[in-house]
């Protein structure tokens, strides 16, 4: 069965690849199949195999010779992974099913913010419309709507004073608000806080050794520090919380 999700989040990595590539240039998802960016060849099955197909080509489209981008299968990859340590913590069931969702949502948004340090509100709408689901979902089967109230405002707080403290200096911006929102919807108020935790944290270093350096005006990509905070959170956020409360206490 792991090996089975493996396969899963590599194809379903292949499909976000085009995501990433065809929503920044707002062009369709679905059509035209895939192709190569170079000499516009529509790609046969034999090409789209997830990562064996880049390795087999030598990272070189069959047609033209053209260079294909590692991004692809680390991508495929990535996404294998991630799926497949989510289905090994939760097993199968709705958890499994709404993690996985929100983070294909955050795959998508934090490598596109990598590449444009931009936010696609079309693909946050995907993630807070699938979140709005789930969460009814969960309330019919008798989770507290107290808590999911709870997870939305924390983000609202912490994150609306952030942005208000560092407008004047280009610091978080609305869209990562627009990313903790969504978020917000699929997990509880202590993953949510954990996941606020680990983002600043990465972020914050990051941003640091960049200042460091002396790239003062380069602008820091957040959500992929979004993203990995938020996938260690729903792994062993529930944890991370209750240990640092018991220490607190001391």
């Amino acid at each position: 069965m792991s090996f089975f999700v493996f396969i899963l989040g590599t194809i379903l990595g292949s499909f976000f690849n085009v995501c990433i590539y065809r929503i920044p240039e707002d062009e369709s998802i679905a059509y035209p199949p895939s192709h190569c960016g170079k000499c516009n060849t529509k790609l046969k099955a034999l090409d789209l195999i997830p990562i064996l197909s880049w390795i087999f080509l030598k990272g070189k489209c069959r047609y033209c010779k053209e260079k294909i981008s590692i991004q692809y299968p680390l991508i495929e990859l990535l996404t294998g992974i991630v799926f497949t340590t989510i289905y090994l913590r939760f097993g199968f069931g709705i958890e499994f099913i709404k993690y996985i969702f929100l983070m294909s949502i955050l795959i998508i948004s934090a490598v596109i913010d990598l590449k444009t340090q931009y936010v696609f509100f079309s693909v946050s709408l995907v993630g807070i419309i699938g979140g709005i689901l789930f969460a009814i979902i969960e309330i019919f089967m008798s989770k507290n709507i107290t808590s999911i109230l709870l997870s939305i405002i924390i983000p609202l707080v912490v994150l609306g004073l952030i942005i208000l403290l560092t407008r004047k200096f280009e610091g978080m911006g609305t869209g990562d608000l627009e990313i903790f929102i969504l978020i917000s919807l699929y997990v509880s108020p202590k993953v949510i806080v954990v996941s606020l935790f680990l983002s600043i944290i990465f972020g914050g270093i990051v941003s640091a050794i960049i200042y460091i350096k002396g790239y003062r005006k380069k602008h820091i990509a957040f959500v992929p520090y979004i993203a990995l905070g938020t996938y260690i959170a729903i792994l062993f956020g529930e944890n991370i919380f209750n240990w640092y409360l018991s220490i607190s206490m001391f």
